[in-house]
């Protein structure tokens, strides 16, 4: 895999040179595939440009889950799927973003796929005169980012997958494991839009169910484990976090904060466990990148219409547990065993195998 990293802004110069070798009109249809001669004759070959957010965890599952399946359709089909020359991470920078946008339009891509939220919306945007099909991963709720009016019906030239959590398990799961519970810590970046809805829920459980919560929000790594240590600092029985990329970014730097004062996180991804959070709940990132994979191919091969194709939403309900922070925290996980469709045990690293 080729993951290239734009650390700012390419040079007045260099952009204007780009712009000038684009020979194609704005009329011209953005699937414009190539065929190439090769010994046994012409092979189609698609340009797939796929960008990701930030590097986190969570989101290099999607990634890798992305080309791995877009390699296996390409044998199958017999077709090519470029992606290495055309994928980006935008590190968690608007500006950066934008320019990849403006990039992957100028080299004429036929198809482009943004991993989290905040990809998605700059990729419609950019795409919204030239037609280029958006297939997104990873965006929490579509219809409130404002990418779409309506999941099962898009509409445009934008679809894909949700990788939506369902907040009131997760509480559930932290009253079994603790019923005693009385304050709830709710740590997350309120600029992430995928991160706004789930804790509305959050907050409507808790007022539900008799509960005190507690809200900390950072919008930097630093700023998260300052919140964190606020968190600590204010004794709360657990800590919710939904699919925050700022957060998963910063866990590696937090969960011995919480796991030192023996207060379980609780997160709406499996990678969160991964880098030490007590438990993730929600879908499998290798199956949303695959089906992501999948909807492209369809569009490219098959010819479908994004506007006509329903925002894929799965709902795996897999609980991930990282059994180190369990014993040192002293919860028995044996008390999920029922509450999930699969209870996945894991251990602290940095990345999946």
């Amino acid at each position: 895999m080729k993951n290239k990293v734009l650390a700012g802004l390419l040079a007045a110069a260099m952009v204007a040179a780009m712009a000038t070798g684009c020979g194609s009109s704005e009329e011209e249809s953005a699937q414009t595939s190539e065929t190439t001669e090769t010994g046994e004759g012409e092979e189609t070959v698609y340009k797939v440009g796929i960008v990701q957010y930030v590097d986190d965890a969570s989101l290099n599952q999607i990634e890798k889950a992305i080309e791995a399946e877009l390699d296996a359709k390409s044998e199958e089909l017999g077709v090519t799927f470029d992606y290495a020359d055309y994928t980006f991470n935008g590190q968690a920078d608007s500006t950066v973003l934008n320019q990849i946008a403006t990039d992957l339009v100028a080299d004429e891509v036929d198809i482009i796929i943004p991993i989290a939220t905040p990809s998605a919306m700059i990729m419609q945007s950019a795409t919204e005169d030239n037609q280029i099909p958006v297939v997104f991963s990873a965006v929490s709720d579509p219809v409130g980012a404002g990418l779409m009016e309506d999941a099962e019906a898009p509409g445009a030239n934008i679809t894909g997958t949700s990788d939506a959590i369902d907040t009131e398990a997760i509480m559930n799961l932290i009253l079994t494991a603790n019923p005693d519970a009385k304050k709830i810590g709710l740590l997350y970046d309120k600029g992430q839009d995928s991160s706004l809805g789930s804790i509305a829920d959050a907050i409507a459980f808790c007022a539900e169910n008799g509960l005190e919560y507690v809200e900390k929000t950072g919008t930097t790594s630093a700023e998260i484990q300052a919140a964190a240590d606020s968190l600590v600092a204010e004794k709360v029985d657990a800590v919710f976090t939904p699919q925050d990329n700022t957060v998963m970014t910063a866990e590696l730097a937090i969960f011995e904060k919480f796991t030192e004062a023996k207060i379980p996180h609780y997160t709406g991804a499996d990678s969160f466990a991964l880098n030490g959070a007590f438990l993730g709940y929600g879908v499998n990132y290798e199956n949303l990148g695959t089906v992501t994979a999948d909807m492209a191919v369809e569009i490219l091969v098959d010819g479908k219409d994004p506007a006509e194709m329903a925002v894929q939403t799965l709902a795996d309900g897999i609980i991930t547990v990282n059994t180190e922070t369990a014993e040192a925290i002293g919860i028995d996980i044996s008390v999920f065993k029922d509450l999930g469709s699969e209870v996945v045990e894991t251990v602290t690293a940095k990345e999946f195998e």
